[in-house]
């Protein structure tokens, strides 16, 4: 069942050994989000990277994710023992169907993706500066700078 979902989603995914799916979610904000989902005795388990451990500002992002969570289905973000950032859920095998497993899978492209520049912003403001001002003084292109153009602006 889960392979039938996988194949209908159009996602490229792969199965590095029986019980476990590799899942590639293409998005907008965040290039790709990698999903993982393992088949266990009793459920399915989720977990997708979503960011690494934020520079600064740490409170503020660890706020947003909480308060994101009252918000969120079949998942929940999390910090790893490093401070990086996932998404990670666990639903019993007796509700997964084809349906819920494109559910899950959109809700964790729709936060992976749909948070990225969040926290980034939240958690690596200083970063973001300083690599416009590196590439602006190198005559490079800040392009990909421009989500966050109100941080650099007048500096």
């Amino acid at each position: 069942m889960i392979e039938e979902a996988l194949r209908d989603s159009g996602a490229d995914w792969e199965n590095p050994h029986p019980g476990h799916y590799v899942v590639s979610l293409p998005g907008t904000r965040k290039l790709s989000t990698t999903c993982s989902l393992v088949v266990g005795e009793h459920a399915l388990s989720v977990n997708a990277f979503v960011v690494r451990r934020p520079d600064e500002n740490h409170e503020a992002v660890y706020r947003w994710l909480l308060e994101r969570n009252t918000r969120l289905y079949g998942v929940a973000f999390a910090v790893d023992r490093l401070g990086d950032v996932y998404l990670t859920g666990r639903l019993p095998l007796a509700s997964i169907t084809p349906v819920e497993i494109d559910r899950l899978l959109g809700v964790v492209l729709e936060n992976a993706d749909g948070s990225f520049n969040t926290l980034l912003e939240l958690g690596f403001a200083s970063a973001i500066r300083r690599e416009h001002a590196w590439r602006v003084a190198r005559g490079e292109s800040t392009r990909n700078l421009d989500a966050f153009r109100h941080l650099t602006e007048g500096r």
